[in-house]
C-alpha cells in the first residue's frame, strides 16, 4: 500500500466514524425528547437525612422502622434494627435512576402488582416520614423485572423466568410507572429480617452449671485453666465424665445467634425454665434462662455481670520498665472488658428465640455427659458347663457323630510274659475229682 492509498483510507475512516457519531446523537435526542424521564432520579432530590420513620406495608402486614438515636423495629418491642439494611436502602433510593417510564392505566396496574389492598398481587407500599411523622415520599414496589440468559448458568437451571434485575415502581399518585435497575428483593414487612443480629458472646468459660427442674438431671463442670480438661463437680459414686461429650457443652453461646425477638414475654414458655450459669476467666458471670421449645426454637433470656479488678498486682521481682509496660497492657485489657460488659448488658431487655441447633448442646442432662456403662455378660444356666464344646451349635434334629473306641494301650514286655504264663496254667479240676 502506497502513501496515497493510506491517506485515502484514513479519510474514509474519519468520515464513517463522524457519520456514526452524528447518527447516535440524533437518536439520543429523539429518545430523550420522547421520554424525558429516562436517566433522572426516581425520587428527585430525596432528603435522606430527614427520614426518621419508614412504614412498609403489604396487604394486612405492616412494619415500622423508627429512628430513636438508632433505628429500631417497633413490632419487636423497639429492638435495634440492622443499620446496614436501613441505611443501605435509603442510600440506594437517593441515587436511583429511571430505566424505563410509561403511563399505565388503572386497569393495568394489577398486572404489574402495583395495586394497594389485601389482594395477592398487592404492591409493597413504603412511606418515608420525617420526625413529625409527615410523609416525605411514598413509593409503591411492584412486580420484579426478570432477565433471561442464553448462556448456561453454573448454578444450574434458573427456570423460564430467569433472575430479577429490576422492579416496576410508582412514586406516590403519579400516573406513570417506572422501571428501575434494583429489584429490592428484601424490602418486605417482615420484622425478623430487619433486626440487628449481633448477639452476646461467652468467651473463656471457667465453670458451667446447668440446673434442670428435675434436680437429678443438673450438673456442673469446672476447669483450672483455659487448656485444662473439664471436671465434673460433686461426682456421684460410679459416675465418670465423658470428656468428648463435655467439650460439646463447655463453650456455650461462644458464637451464638438468634432467629427472632419475642414480641411478648412468653410467660407460659418460660415457666420453670432451665437455668445455665457460666463463669469466665475474665470474671464475667452469665445467667441464661431457657424456656420450653416451640417450633424448633427456645425462648432465652440473658443477664450478665462482671467483677473487673481496678488495679494490677505487681510481681515480686518486677522491674520498673516492665511495670510500665504491664500496667498499660492491663489498662487496655480492662477497657476492652468494660466495653464488652456495657455491650453485653444491652441484650438483657428482651427475650430471644434461639434455634435448637444453638441451645441443644447446653441442655444435655447429667446422664448424657457420662461414660456409658458396658453391659456385663449374662451368667450361663446350670448344666450348660457340662455340655461338650460345640454341642449348642448342633441342630435339634441332628445327632452327634459316633466317637470311635480308643485303641488298647500297648503293654510292656514284662506284662506280656506274665500274660502268657497265666494262659499256660491248667484249668481248675471239676468237683468230685481228686
Amino acid at each position: 500500500m502506497n502513501r496515497k492509498q493510506l491517506i485515502t483510507l484514513l479519510v474514509l475512516v474519519v468520515l464513517v466514524g463522524g457519520a456514526c457519531l452524528v447518527l447516535i446523537r440524533n437518536q439520543n435526542k429523539s429518545w430523550e425528547g420522547a421520554n424525558p424521564a429516562l436517566g433522572k432520579k426516581l425520587l428527585g432530590e430525596f432528603p435522606v437525612n430527614d427520614v426518621a420513620h419508614i412504614v412498609i406495608k403489604q396487604g394486612t402486614n405492616e412494619l415500622n422502622l423508627a429512628k430513636k438515636e438508632v433505628w429500631r423495629v417497633r413490632e419487636r418491642n423497639n429492638y435495634p434494627a440492622d443499620y446496614s439494611e436501613v441505611g443501605g436502602f435509603l442510600v440506594k433510593l437517593q441515587d436511583l435512576k429511571i430505566v424505563q417510564d410509561e403511563k399505565i392505566g388503572p386497569s393495568q396496574l394489577s398486572r404489574l402488582s402495583l395495586t394497594t389492598g389485601p389482594g395477592t398481587n398487592a404492591a409493597v407500599v413504603v412511606d418515608f416520614k420525617d420526625q413529625s411523622d409527615k410523609t416525605i415520599k411514598s413509593l409503591l414496589l411492584g412486580k420484579k423485572h426478570m432477565r433471561k440468559s442464553d448462556r448456561p448458568s453454573p448454578m444450574g437451571d434458573l427456570g423460564e423466568q430467569g433472575w430479577p434485575d429490576g422492579r416496576y415502581v410508582k412514586v406516590g399518585n403519579a400516573e406513570n410507572v417506572s422501571l428501575i435497575s434494583e429489584p429490592f428483593a428484601n424490602i418486605e414487612p417482615k420484622p425478623e429480617q430487619w433486626l440487628n443480629k449481633d448477639f452476646f458472646k461467652i468467651e473463656k468459660a471457667r465453670a458451667v452449671a446447668v440446673t434442670f427442674p428435675g434436680a437429678t438431671n443438673s450438673w456442673k463442670l469446672t476447669r483450672d485453666t483455659e487448656t485444662a480438661e473439664w471436671k465434673l463437680a460433686e461426682a456421684r459414686p460410679g459416675e465418670q465424665l465423658d470428656t468428648s461429650k463435655a467439650s460439646g457443652v463447655a463453650n456455650p453461646f461462644s458464637s451464638a445467634s438468634f432467629v427472632d425477638v419475642a414480641t411478648n414475654a412468653p410467660s407460659a414458655a418460660m415457666d420453670k425454665p432451665i437455668v445455665a450459669a457460666v463463669d469466665t476467666f475474665d470474671n464475667f458471670n452469665y445467667t441464661l434462662k431457657v424456656g420450653q421449645k416451640t417450633n424448633d426454637n427456645y425462648p432465652v433470656a440473658m443477664s450478665v455481670s462482671a467483677q473487673l479488678p481496678k488495679e494490677r498486682t505487681a510481681g515480686k521481682d518486677e522491674k520498673p520498665e516492665d511495670k510500665t509496660k504491664l500496667d498499660k497492657e492491663f489498662k487496655d485489657k480492662q477497657k476492652k472488658l468494660e466495653e464488652k460488659l456495657a455491650q453485653e448488658k444491652t441484650f438483657e431487655n428482651w427475650v430471644y428465640l434461639v434455634s435448637s441447633w444453638t441451645a441443644d448442646p447446653l441442655l444435655k442432662e447429667r446422664s448424657q455427659l457420662m461414660v456409658e456403662k458396658k453391659e456385663e455378660p449374662k451368667k450361663e444356666e446350670k448344666g450348660a458347663a457340662s455340655e461338650p464344646a460345640g454341642a449348642s451349635e448342633l441342630k435339634k434334629d441332628e445327632t452327634p457323630p459316633a466317637i470311635p473306641p480308643a485303641p488298647a494301650p500297648e503293654l510292656p514286655k514284662k506284662a506280656e510274659a506274665q500274660k502268657a504264663e497265666s494262659s499256660a496254667v491248667a484249668p481248675a479240676s471239676k468237683p468230685g475229682e481228686k
